[in-house]
Protein backbone atom coordinates (compact mmCIF):
# COMPACT_ATOMS: atom_id res chain seq x y z
CA UNK A 1 0.00 0.00 0.00
CA UNK A 2 1.31 3.46 -0.89
CA UNK A 3 1.94 5.48 2.25
CA UNK A 4 2.64 9.16 2.84
CA UNK A 5 5.12 10.76 5.24
CA UNK A 6 6.54 14.23 5.89
CA UNK A 7 9.20 15.77 3.65
CA UNK A 8 11.15 16.34 6.89
CA UNK A 9 10.96 12.89 8.54
CA UNK A 10 9.75 9.35 7.95
CA UNK A 11 8.01 8.92 11.31
CA UNK A 12 4.54 9.20 9.74
CA UNK A 13 3.11 6.38 7.65
CA UNK A 14 -0.30 7.56 6.49
CA UNK A 15 -2.69 6.43 3.78
CA UNK A 16 -3.73 8.95 1.13
CA UNK A 17 -7.04 9.46 2.94
CA UNK A 18 -5.29 10.14 6.25
CA UNK A 19 -2.82 12.53 4.60
CA UNK A 20 -5.63 14.46 2.91
CA UNK A 21 -7.62 14.67 6.13
CA UNK A 22 -4.59 15.82 8.15
CA UNK A 23 -3.39 18.35 5.55
CA UNK A 24 0.09 19.06 6.95
CA UNK A 25 2.52 16.90 8.93
CA UNK A 26 3.08 17.46 12.65
CA UNK A 27 6.65 18.63 12.03
CA UNK A 28 5.49 21.28 9.55
CA UNK A 29 6.54 19.26 6.51
CA UNK A 30 4.39 18.35 3.52
CA UNK A 31 3.14 14.86 2.78
CA UNK A 32 4.95 12.92 0.03
CA UNK A 33 4.90 9.34 -1.19
CA UNK A 34 8.09 7.42 -1.93
CA UNK A 35 6.25 5.27 -4.48
CA UNK A 36 5.61 8.24 -6.80
CA UNK A 37 6.94 7.27 -10.22
CA UNK A 38 6.96 3.52 -9.61
CA UNK A 39 3.82 3.15 -11.74
CA UNK A 40 3.15 5.04 -14.98
CA UNK A 41 -0.13 6.20 -16.45
CA UNK A 42 -0.78 4.35 -19.73
CA UNK A 43 -0.75 6.77 -22.69
CA UNK A 44 -1.79 4.16 -25.25
CA UNK A 45 -5.46 5.21 -25.59
CA UNK A 46 -5.37 8.57 -23.84
CA UNK A 47 -6.34 10.54 -26.97
CA UNK A 48 -9.77 8.90 -27.02
CA UNK A 49 -10.49 9.52 -23.34
CA UNK A 50 -12.60 12.24 -21.71
CA UNK A 51 -11.20 14.47 -18.97
CA UNK A 52 -13.09 12.39 -16.43
CA UNK A 53 -11.60 9.13 -17.72
CA UNK A 54 -8.08 10.58 -17.66
CA UNK A 55 -8.71 11.82 -14.12
CA UNK A 56 -9.63 8.29 -13.03
CA UNK A 57 -6.37 6.89 -14.47
CA UNK A 58 -4.18 9.58 -12.88
CA UNK A 59 -5.89 9.73 -9.48
CA UNK A 60 -5.92 5.93 -9.20
CA UNK A 61 -2.12 6.01 -9.53
CA UNK A 62 -1.70 8.80 -6.98
CA UNK A 63 -4.38 7.93 -4.39
CA UNK A 64 -4.51 4.13 -4.38
CA UNK A 65 -6.51 3.66 -1.18
CA UNK A 66 -9.54 5.35 -2.77
CA UNK A 67 -11.56 2.67 -4.55
CA UNK A 68 -12.40 3.06 -8.24
CA UNK A 69 -16.05 3.63 -7.28
CA UNK A 70 -15.09 6.34 -4.77
CA UNK A 71 -12.91 8.11 -7.33
CA UNK A 72 -15.58 7.86 -10.03
CA UNK A 73 -18.12 9.45 -7.67
CA UNK A 74 -15.71 12.24 -6.68
CA UNK A 75 -14.86 12.92 -10.35
CA UNK A 76 -18.50 12.93 -11.47
CA UNK A 77 -19.43 15.45 -8.75
CA UNK A 78 -16.39 17.68 -9.34
CA UNK A 79 -16.29 17.84 -13.16
CA UNK A 80 -19.88 18.23 -14.26
CA UNK A 81 -22.29 20.99 -15.19
CA UNK A 82 -20.53 23.60 -13.05
CA UNK A 83 -17.89 23.86 -15.81
CA UNK A 84 -18.42 26.20 -18.75
CA UNK A 85 -16.62 23.86 -21.17
CA UNK A 86 -17.23 20.10 -21.37
CA UNK A 87 -13.50 19.57 -21.97
CA UNK A 88 -12.98 21.04 -18.42
CA UNK A 89 -9.49 22.34 -19.39
CA UNK A 90 -9.66 22.96 -23.17
CA UNK A 91 -6.47 23.38 -25.19
CA UNK A 92 -6.52 26.18 -27.78
CA UNK A 93 -4.03 27.39 -30.40
CA UNK A 94 -2.09 30.56 -29.57
CA UNK A 95 -0.07 31.43 -32.66
CA UNK A 96 2.48 28.65 -33.04
CA UNK A 97 1.97 27.68 -29.39
CA UNK A 98 -0.98 26.51 -27.31
CA UNK A 99 -2.88 27.75 -24.27
CA UNK A 100 -4.50 25.43 -21.73
CA UNK A 101 -7.53 27.16 -20.24
CA UNK A 102 -7.81 26.25 -16.56
CA UNK A 103 -10.41 28.88 -15.65
CA UNK A 104 -13.73 27.45 -16.88
CA UNK A 105 -14.86 26.39 -13.40
CA UNK A 106 -17.31 28.12 -11.04
CA UNK A 107 -14.84 30.74 -9.70
CA UNK A 108 -12.96 31.40 -12.98
CA UNK A 109 -9.53 30.32 -11.68
CA UNK A 110 -7.36 27.23 -12.05
CA UNK A 111 -7.83 26.43 -8.36
CA UNK A 112 -11.31 25.11 -9.22
CA UNK A 113 -9.75 22.03 -10.83
CA UNK A 114 -8.55 20.87 -7.41
CA UNK A 115 -11.01 22.58 -5.10
CA UNK A 116 -14.11 21.14 -6.73
CA UNK A 117 -12.82 17.65 -5.95
CA UNK A 118 -11.01 18.15 -2.61
CA UNK A 119 -14.27 18.38 -0.57
CA UNK A 120 -15.37 15.12 -2.21
CA UNK A 121 -12.06 13.49 -1.27
CA UNK A 122 -12.40 14.87 2.26
CA UNK A 123 -15.96 13.57 2.68
CA UNK A 124 -14.63 10.05 2.11
CA UNK A 125 -11.85 10.25 4.73
CA UNK A 126 -14.02 9.71 7.82
CA UNK A 127 -12.30 6.94 9.81
CA UNK A 128 -14.32 3.72 10.10
CA UNK A 129 -15.84 3.63 13.56
CA UNK A 130 -14.45 7.09 14.25
CA UNK A 131 -16.17 9.87 16.20
CA UNK A 132 -19.36 10.84 14.44
CA UNK A 133 -19.36 14.34 15.91
CA UNK A 134 -15.84 15.27 14.77
CA UNK A 135 -15.86 18.05 12.19
CA UNK A 136 -13.09 19.28 9.94
CA UNK A 137 -12.26 22.97 9.83
CA UNK A 138 -10.58 23.88 6.55
CA UNK A 139 -8.12 26.66 7.31
CA UNK A 140 -6.59 28.52 4.39
CA UNK A 141 -4.59 31.63 3.62
CA UNK A 142 -5.05 32.92 0.09
CA UNK A 143 -3.18 35.25 -2.23
CA UNK A 144 -6.43 35.75 -4.15
CA UNK A 145 -7.84 32.72 -5.96
CA UNK A 146 -7.55 29.75 -3.58
CA UNK A 147 -9.85 31.42 -1.05
CA UNK A 148 -12.87 31.73 -3.28
CA UNK A 149 -12.34 28.35 -4.94
CA UNK A 150 -12.10 26.69 -1.51
CA UNK A 151 -15.15 28.56 -0.22
CA UNK A 152 -17.16 27.51 -3.27
CA UNK A 153 -16.07 23.89 -2.85
CA UNK A 154 -16.68 23.57 0.89
CA UNK A 155 -19.73 25.85 1.41
CA UNK A 156 -22.38 23.84 3.28
CA UNK A 157 -20.39 20.59 2.82
CA UNK A 158 -21.57 18.28 5.62
CA UNK A 159 -19.19 17.77 8.52
CA UNK A 160 -16.90 20.64 7.53
CA UNK A 161 -16.38 24.33 8.07
CA UNK A 162 -14.02 26.68 6.26
CA UNK A 163 -12.11 29.78 7.38
CA UNK A 164 -10.24 31.88 4.81
CA UNK A 165 -7.74 34.68 5.43
CA UNK A 166 -6.66 37.07 2.66
CA UNK A 167 -4.17 39.99 2.78
CA UNK A 168 -6.04 43.27 3.25
CA UNK A 169 -5.85 45.51 0.17
CA UNK A 170 -3.66 43.08 -1.75
CA UNK A 171 -6.24 41.21 -3.85
CA UNK A 172 -8.31 42.60 -6.71
CA UNK A 173 -11.76 44.10 -6.07
CA UNK A 174 -13.36 41.14 -7.84
CA UNK A 175 -11.32 38.60 -5.84
CA UNK A 176 -12.27 40.30 -2.56
CA UNK A 177 -15.97 40.41 -3.43
CA UNK A 178 -15.89 36.76 -4.47
CA UNK A 179 -14.84 35.90 -0.91
CA UNK A 180 -16.77 38.45 1.15
CA UNK A 181 -20.10 37.68 -0.56
CA UNK A 182 -19.76 33.88 -0.19
CA UNK A 183 -22.94 32.14 0.97
CA UNK A 184 -23.01 29.13 3.29
CA UNK A 185 -23.66 28.53 6.97
CA UNK A 186 -20.22 27.01 7.57
CA UNK A 187 -17.95 29.71 6.10
CA UNK A 188 -15.89 32.49 7.71
CA UNK A 189 -13.73 35.09 5.91
CA UNK A 190 -11.36 37.73 7.29
CA UNK A 191 -8.84 40.17 5.87
CA UNK A 192 -5.40 40.13 7.51
CA UNK A 193 -3.17 43.14 8.15
CA UNK A 194 -0.09 41.94 6.27
CA UNK A 195 0.83 40.20 3.04
CA UNK A 196 0.15 36.64 1.88
CA UNK A 197 3.41 35.26 3.28
CA UNK A 198 2.52 36.68 6.73
CA UNK A 199 -0.90 35.01 6.60
CA UNK A 200 0.42 31.71 5.23
CA UNK A 201 3.16 31.54 7.87
CA UNK A 202 0.60 32.23 10.62
CA UNK A 203 -1.67 29.47 9.28
CA UNK A 204 1.28 27.04 9.36
CA UNK A 205 2.00 28.08 12.96
CA UNK A 206 -1.65 27.45 13.90
CA UNK A 207 -1.43 23.99 12.32
CA UNK A 208 1.70 23.29 14.35
CA UNK A 209 0.23 24.45 17.70
CA UNK A 210 -0.62 21.18 19.46
CA UNK A 211 -2.16 22.91 22.49
CA UNK A 212 -4.52 24.82 20.22
CA UNK A 213 -5.40 21.61 18.35
CA UNK A 214 -6.24 19.91 21.66
CA UNK A 215 -8.39 22.90 22.69
CA UNK A 216 -10.36 22.79 19.42
CA UNK A 217 -10.87 19.03 19.76
CA UNK A 218 -12.13 19.25 23.36
CA UNK A 219 -14.15 22.48 23.11
CA UNK A 220 -15.65 22.18 19.63
CA UNK A 221 -14.92 18.61 18.38
CA UNK A 222 -13.07 20.26 15.48
CA UNK A 223 -9.87 19.14 13.76
CA UNK A 224 -7.97 21.40 11.36
CA UNK A 225 -7.09 20.62 7.75
CA UNK A 226 -5.89 22.66 4.78
CA UNK A 227 -7.19 23.51 1.31
CA UNK A 228 -3.93 25.18 0.24
CA UNK A 229 -1.70 23.24 -2.11
CA UNK A 230 0.23 22.14 0.98
CA UNK A 231 -2.57 19.52 1.14
CA UNK A 232 -1.69 16.60 -1.11
CA UNK A 233 -5.40 16.34 -2.03
CA UNK A 234 -5.16 19.84 -3.51
CA UNK A 235 -2.03 19.02 -5.47
CA UNK A 236 -2.81 15.72 -7.17
CA UNK A 237 -5.94 16.79 -9.13
CA UNK A 238 -3.75 19.37 -10.89
CA UNK A 239 -1.62 16.56 -12.35
CA UNK A 240 -4.64 15.53 -14.44
CA UNK A 241 -4.68 18.60 -16.69
CA UNK A 242 -1.13 17.98 -17.88
CA UNK A 243 -2.25 14.58 -19.15
CA UNK A 244 -5.40 16.18 -20.60
CA UNK A 245 -3.28 18.73 -22.50
CA UNK A 246 -1.19 15.89 -23.92
CA UNK A 247 -4.32 13.97 -24.94
CA UNK A 248 -5.68 17.03 -26.75
CA UNK A 249 -2.39 17.53 -28.61
CA UNK A 250 -2.68 13.90 -29.74
CA UNK A 251 -6.33 14.40 -30.75
CA UNK A 252 -5.38 17.46 -32.81
CA UNK A 253 -2.56 15.43 -34.42
CA UNK A 254 0.07 17.93 -33.26
CA UNK A 255 2.15 15.13 -31.72
CA UNK A 256 2.51 11.36 -31.73
CA UNK A 257 2.50 9.25 -28.56
CA UNK A 258 5.89 9.58 -26.89
CA UNK A 259 6.72 13.03 -28.29
CA UNK A 260 7.92 15.54 -25.71
CA UNK A 261 6.05 18.72 -24.73
CA UNK A 262 7.12 21.87 -22.86
CA UNK A 263 4.85 23.61 -20.36
CA UNK A 264 5.11 27.28 -19.33
CA UNK A 265 3.54 27.78 -15.92
CA UNK A 266 2.82 31.04 -14.03
CA UNK A 267 3.34 30.15 -10.38
CA UNK A 268 3.85 31.66 -6.94
CA UNK A 269 3.44 28.83 -4.44
CA UNK A 270 4.97 26.28 -6.86
CA UNK A 271 1.98 23.89 -6.72
CA UNK A 272 0.82 24.43 -10.30
CA UNK A 273 4.22 23.62 -11.78
CA UNK A 274 5.00 20.87 -9.25
CA UNK A 275 1.93 19.03 -10.59
CA UNK A 276 3.69 19.01 -13.96
CA UNK A 277 6.73 17.36 -12.35
CA UNK A 278 4.45 14.73 -10.81
CA UNK A 279 3.03 14.14 -14.31
CA UNK A 280 6.58 13.64 -15.61
CA UNK A 281 7.28 11.11 -12.83
CA UNK A 282 4.08 9.29 -13.88
CA UNK A 283 5.48 8.88 -17.39
CA UNK A 284 4.19 11.96 -19.26
CA UNK A 285 6.84 13.02 -21.84
CA UNK A 286 7.54 16.46 -20.33
CA UNK A 287 10.72 17.98 -21.79
CA UNK A 288 10.85 21.12 -19.65
CA UNK A 289 8.71 22.95 -17.11
CA UNK A 290 9.23 26.72 -17.38
CA UNK A 291 8.52 28.58 -14.14
CA UNK A 292 7.16 32.09 -14.82
CA UNK A 293 7.29 34.62 -11.96
CA UNK A 294 6.24 38.23 -11.51
CA UNK A 295 8.39 40.94 -9.91
CA UNK A 296 8.51 38.84 -6.72
CA UNK A 297 11.01 36.64 -8.52
CA UNK A 298 12.34 34.55 -5.63
CA UNK A 299 11.83 31.34 -7.66
CA UNK A 300 13.77 32.75 -10.63
CA UNK A 301 16.69 33.61 -8.38
CA UNK A 302 16.59 30.17 -6.76
CA UNK A 303 16.45 28.27 -10.05
CA UNK A 304 19.38 30.27 -11.45
CA UNK A 305 21.63 30.34 -8.36
CA UNK A 306 20.55 27.51 -6.04
CA UNK A 307 20.12 30.06 -3.25
CA UNK A 308 16.62 30.70 -1.87
CA UNK A 309 16.33 34.03 -0.08
CA UNK A 310 13.08 35.55 1.08
CA UNK A 311 14.90 38.48 2.76
CA UNK A 312 14.00 40.92 0.01
CA UNK A 313 11.45 43.65 -0.72
CA UNK A 314 7.89 42.40 -1.17
CA UNK A 315 6.18 43.94 -4.21
CA UNK A 316 2.44 44.35 -4.56
CA UNK A 317 1.87 43.75 -8.27
CA UNK A 318 -0.92 43.55 -10.84
CA UNK A 319 -0.62 39.74 -10.62
CA UNK A 320 -1.54 39.46 -6.91
CA UNK A 321 -1.97 35.67 -6.75
CA UNK A 322 1.77 35.34 -7.49
CA UNK A 323 2.91 37.88 -4.91
CA UNK A 324 4.59 35.25 -2.76
CA UNK A 325 8.10 35.02 -1.30
CA UNK A 326 7.75 31.65 0.47
CA UNK A 327 6.84 29.06 -2.16
CA UNK A 328 5.62 26.20 0.02
CA UNK A 329 5.44 23.45 -2.60
CA UNK A 330 9.08 23.89 -3.54
CA UNK A 331 9.77 21.73 -0.47
CA UNK A 332 8.18 18.70 -2.16
CA UNK A 333 10.24 19.17 -5.33
CA UNK A 334 13.43 19.49 -3.26
CA UNK A 335 12.61 16.24 -1.47
CA UNK A 336 12.58 14.25 -4.71
CA UNK A 337 15.70 15.93 -6.11
CA UNK A 338 17.49 15.36 -2.78
CA UNK A 339 17.08 11.61 -3.31
CA UNK A 340 14.41 11.61 -0.56
CA UNK A 341 16.83 12.84 2.12
CA UNK A 342 14.48 14.05 4.87
CA UNK A 343 17.37 15.27 7.06
CA UNK A 344 18.59 17.62 4.32
CA UNK A 345 15.07 18.98 3.76
CA UNK A 346 14.58 19.52 7.49
CA UNK A 347 17.88 21.44 7.61
CA UNK A 348 16.99 23.61 4.61
CA UNK A 349 13.53 24.45 5.99
CA UNK A 350 15.04 25.20 9.39
CA UNK A 351 17.45 27.63 7.72
CA UNK A 352 14.51 29.25 5.89
CA UNK A 353 12.59 29.63 9.14
CA UNK A 354 15.50 30.97 11.20
CA UNK A 355 17.52 32.93 8.63
CA UNK A 356 15.10 33.46 5.74
CA UNK A 357 17.37 31.69 3.28
CA UNK A 358 19.02 28.41 2.33
CA UNK A 359 21.35 27.07 -0.33
CA UNK A 360 21.21 23.70 -2.07
CA UNK A 361 24.23 21.66 -3.27
CA UNK A 362 25.47 22.46 -6.80
CA UNK A 363 24.88 18.95 -8.14
CA UNK A 364 21.27 19.12 -6.93
CA UNK A 365 20.73 22.44 -8.71
CA UNK A 366 22.18 20.97 -11.91
CA UNK A 367 19.64 18.13 -11.80
CA UNK A 368 16.77 20.56 -11.15
CA UNK A 369 17.80 22.80 -14.04
CA UNK A 370 17.66 19.88 -16.46
CA UNK A 371 13.88 19.82 -15.83
CA UNK A 372 12.95 23.35 -14.74
CA UNK A 373 13.59 26.54 -16.69
CA UNK A 374 12.57 29.98 -15.46
CA UNK A 375 11.88 33.60 -16.29
CA UNK A 376 10.03 36.60 -14.89
CA UNK A 377 8.18 39.71 -16.00
CA UNK A 378 8.03 43.16 -14.44
CA UNK A 379 4.85 45.27 -14.39
CA UNK A 380 5.46 46.94 -17.74
CA UNK A 381 6.29 43.62 -19.37
CA UNK A 382 3.07 42.08 -18.02
CA UNK A 383 1.04 44.90 -19.56
CA UNK A 384 2.94 44.61 -22.84
CA UNK A 385 2.31 40.86 -22.87
CA UNK A 386 -1.46 41.32 -22.49
CA UNK A 387 -1.41 43.81 -25.39
CA UNK A 388 0.86 41.65 -27.54
CA UNK A 389 -1.22 38.52 -27.05
CA UNK A 390 -4.39 40.39 -28.06
CA UNK A 391 -2.71 42.03 -31.05
CA UNK A 392 -1.14 38.81 -32.38
CA UNK A 393 -3.79 36.25 -31.47
CA UNK A 394 -7.01 38.13 -30.65
CA UNK A 395 -6.90 36.26 -27.33
CA UNK A 396 -7.36 38.03 -23.97
CA UNK A 397 -5.18 36.92 -21.04
CA UNK A 398 -5.12 37.92 -17.39
CA UNK A 399 -1.98 39.39 -15.76
CA UNK A 400 -0.83 36.04 -14.26
CA UNK A 401 -1.07 34.24 -17.58
CA UNK A 402 0.70 37.28 -19.08
CA UNK A 403 3.77 36.55 -16.93
CA UNK A 404 3.90 33.14 -18.59
CA UNK A 405 3.24 34.58 -22.04
CA UNK A 406 6.09 37.07 -21.67
CA UNK A 407 8.53 34.39 -20.50
CA UNK A 408 7.43 32.04 -23.30
CA UNK A 409 8.09 34.74 -25.91
CA UNK A 410 11.63 35.21 -24.55
CA UNK A 411 12.56 31.56 -25.01
CA UNK A 412 13.55 30.39 -28.52
CA UNK A 413 10.95 27.93 -29.78
CA UNK A 414 11.91 24.40 -30.79
CA UNK A 415 9.74 23.59 -33.85
CA UNK A 416 9.76 19.91 -32.85
CA UNK A 417 8.51 20.52 -29.29
CA UNK A 418 5.03 22.03 -28.77
CA UNK A 419 4.75 24.61 -25.99
CA UNK A 420 1.70 24.84 -23.78
CA UNK A 421 1.05 27.98 -21.72
CA UNK A 422 -1.12 27.34 -18.66
CA UNK A 423 -3.76 30.09 -18.37
CA UNK A 424 -4.59 30.36 -14.71
CA UNK A 425 -7.48 32.83 -14.47
CA UNK A 426 -10.15 34.57 -16.48
CA UNK A 427 -9.16 38.09 -17.59
CA UNK A 428 -12.51 39.18 -16.14
CA UNK A 429 -11.10 38.70 -12.63
CA UNK A 430 -8.71 41.60 -13.36
CA UNK A 431 -10.68 43.72 -15.84
CA UNK A 432 -9.14 47.08 -14.88
CA UNK A 433 -5.56 45.91 -15.42
CA UNK A 434 -6.50 44.20 -18.69
CA UNK A 435 -8.34 47.26 -19.99
CA UNK A 436 -5.41 49.54 -19.12
CA UNK A 437 -3.04 47.20 -20.95
CA UNK A 438 -5.28 47.07 -24.03
CA UNK A 439 -5.92 50.82 -24.11
CA UNK A 440 -9.62 50.50 -23.23
CA UNK A 441 -11.53 52.71 -20.78
CA UNK A 442 -10.63 51.70 -17.22
CA UNK A 443 -12.07 54.68 -15.35
CA UNK A 444 -15.20 53.13 -13.84
CA UNK A 445 -15.79 50.33 -11.34
CA UNK A 446 -14.45 46.85 -11.95
CA UNK A 447 -17.90 45.96 -13.27
CA UNK A 448 -17.91 48.85 -15.73
CA UNK A 449 -14.47 47.62 -16.78
CA UNK A 450 -15.92 44.13 -17.35
CA UNK A 451 -18.61 45.56 -19.60
CA UNK A 452 -16.05 47.61 -21.52
CA UNK A 453 -13.78 44.59 -21.97
CA UNK A 454 -16.70 42.53 -23.28
CA UNK A 455 -17.81 45.24 -25.70
CA UNK A 456 -14.30 45.85 -27.06
CA UNK A 457 -13.23 42.21 -27.48
CA UNK A 458 -16.46 40.38 -28.25
CA UNK A 459 -15.90 38.09 -25.24
CA UNK A 460 -18.27 37.63 -22.32
CA UNK A 461 -17.82 38.02 -18.57
CA UNK A 462 -18.59 34.85 -16.59
CA UNK A 463 -22.03 35.31 -15.04
CA UNK A 464 -20.78 34.52 -11.53
CA UNK A 465 -18.23 37.36 -11.75
CA UNK A 466 -20.57 39.91 -13.32
CA UNK A 467 -23.23 39.10 -10.71
CA UNK A 468 -20.96 40.11 -7.83
CA UNK A 469 -21.94 43.75 -8.29
CA UNK A 470 -25.32 43.15 -6.67
CA UNK A 471 -24.30 40.41 -4.21
CA UNK A 472 -24.58 41.37 -0.52
CA UNK A 473 -21.28 41.54 1.37
CA UNK A 474 -21.39 39.19 4.39
CA UNK A 475 -17.89 39.51 5.84
CA UNK A 476 -16.18 42.71 7.00
CA UNK A 477 -13.66 41.38 9.58
CA UNK A 478 -10.08 42.61 9.55
CA UNK A 479 -7.65 40.94 11.99
CA UNK A 480 -4.01 41.33 12.98
CA UNK A 481 -1.66 38.43 12.30
CA UNK A 482 -1.61 37.58 16.01
CA UNK A 483 -5.43 37.67 16.09
CA UNK A 484 -5.85 34.89 13.52
CA UNK A 485 -5.83 32.03 16.04
CA UNK A 486 -8.63 33.62 18.10
CA UNK A 487 -10.64 34.12 14.91
CA UNK A 488 -10.24 30.41 14.06
CA UNK A 489 -11.32 29.48 17.60
CA UNK A 490 -14.52 31.55 17.25
CA UNK A 491 -15.21 30.02 13.83
CA UNK A 492 -14.79 26.52 15.31
CA UNK A 493 -17.22 27.34 18.12
CA UNK A 494 -19.73 28.59 15.53
CA UNK A 495 -19.58 25.23 13.79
Amino acid sequence: MTTFHSTRSTTDSLTAKQAIRKGIADDGGLFVSDSLGETHVDLANIASKSYQEIALDVLSALLPDYSADELKACIAEAYGDQWADPAITPLKPLGDDFVLELFNGPTSAFKDVALQILPRFMARTTPAGGETDERIMILTATSGDTGKAALAGFADAPGTGITVFYPEGKVSEVQQLQMTTQTGANVQVAAVKGNFDDAQSAVKRIFGDRDFAAKLASDSHVTLSSANSINVGRLVPQVVYYFSAYAQLLQQQIINTGDEVEFVVPTGNFGDVLAGYYAKLLGLPVKHLIVASDRNNVLFDFLTTGSYNRNRPFFQTISPSMDILISSNLERMLYYFAEKDTRLIAMLMNDLKNYGCYEIPEEMLAKIRRVFGCGWADEDQVREAIADCWKRNRYVIDPHTACGYFVMRQIPADPLTPRVLLSTASPYKFPRVVNEALGFDASGTDFACMDELAAQTGTKAPAALRGLESAPVRFHDVVDIDGMEAFVDRAAQAL
